[in-house]
């Protein structure tokens, strides 16, 4: 046993035992190292070919990409216009006869379900004369108040990722939305987001003249505007990416190489699985059930809102 006398600790200082034992302890480290990644091999070799991977996206650093992101039901739970209505209202921008009239046109455009030329031209008229003769900065400085008021606790946790995904990736994030263009800028910048496309109302000298420039952006003008902003910023649309709750919305969907169907509706849910586009739901309880009160399409600036204010007039009275 004498020859064996090296193993009893009792004959080695504190100091060469714990030397001794930090070898052992990292020659058995390396070595059971060395057997895994044997191991691990020839698992690599035995196992079956796995289907490859979904690419990542978006893609970091693809500067010919961008992403389009409806607005209402898809990043803010209900209406812009119907919070931008209730804020208005408050401030007394209209009154209540007027009220009346816009509740009328939009239950009939609800009711209908068809867009009446004649109703839609009068309910526009309609709206834009209540900012006409305000000044832009005005709604601009009521709008960041609105913001805060009705707004910032309504935005989707689940689509403000994926638009910062975007973001995060070096591309740019546009809202795309038939409310007035300076509420969208608003609450594109409020989430950092790159900009807004949204219905614009003429002005001359920084005060509304109660017109508007061309039409709401509603549907098909929502494509078209997509495709001007990525000609004019030579993006890619087959790389792009657009998100939307509404078939109104599938022509812009269809534009882009990365549709996305957000909280849908059930007619872009139906045409999104026949097409294979990707789906999220960020809706809690009924999954059909519709968050806040809609504006209807195409009414332009405020009659959306104005009909909500009457609404929320008859529940506190």
């Amino acid at each position: 046993m004498a020859a064996l006398g090296w193993l009893t600790p009792r004959r080695r200082s504190a100091t060469a035992r714990s030397v001794l034992a930090g070898e052992a302890s990292a020659e058995a480290a390396r070595k059971s190292s060395q057997e895994l990644e044997e191991l691990d091999a020839l698992a690599a070799q035995a196992a079956p070919d796995e289907e490859p991977k979904e690419p990542e996206f978006p893609v970091v650093g693809d500067d010919k990409a961008a992403a389009f992101f409806d607005l209402d039901n898809t990043v803010m739970q209900g209406a812009a216009i119907f919070h931008f209505g209730r804020g208005l209202y408050k401030r007394k921008f209209f009154e209540r006869q007027e009220l009346v009239r816009f509740a009328w046109q939009q239950a009939w455009f609800r009711l209908a379900g068809v867009e009446d030329p004649e109703h839609m031209q009068d309910a526009r008229d309609s709206a834009l004369s209540i900012v006409k003769g305000h000044r832009v900065a005005e709604l601009m400085t009521i709008g960041e108040e609105i913001y805060d008021e009705y707004m910032a606790e309504r935005i989707w946790p689940g689509t403000r990722a994926l638009a910062q995904a975007h973001l995060d990736a070096g591309q740019k994030v546009w809202l795309v939305t038939a409310a007035p263009v300076e509420i969208a800028t608003v609450i594109a910048r409020r989430l950092g987001l790159t900009g807004a496309l949204g219905t614009v109302a003429e002005s001359i000298g920084g005060v509304y003249t109660g017109k508007l420039v061309g039409e709401p952006l509603h549907g098909p003008a929502k494509a078209e505007a997509v495709r001007a902003l990525a000609a004019a910023e030579g993006l890619d649309l087959g790389r792009c990416a657009a998100y939307s709750d509404s078939h109104n919305d599938i022509p812009m969907l269809s534009l882009v190489g990365h549709p996305y169907a957000i909280n849908p509706d059930a007619k872009l849910r139906k045409h999104a699985r026949e097409r294979d586009w990707r789906l999220r739901d960020y809706r809690t309880g009924r999954k059909a059930a519709k968050v806040g009160i809609p504006a209807a399409a195409g009414v332009g600036a405020l009659a959306g809102g104005a009909a909500a204010a009457i609404a929320l007039h008859r529940r506190r009275h």
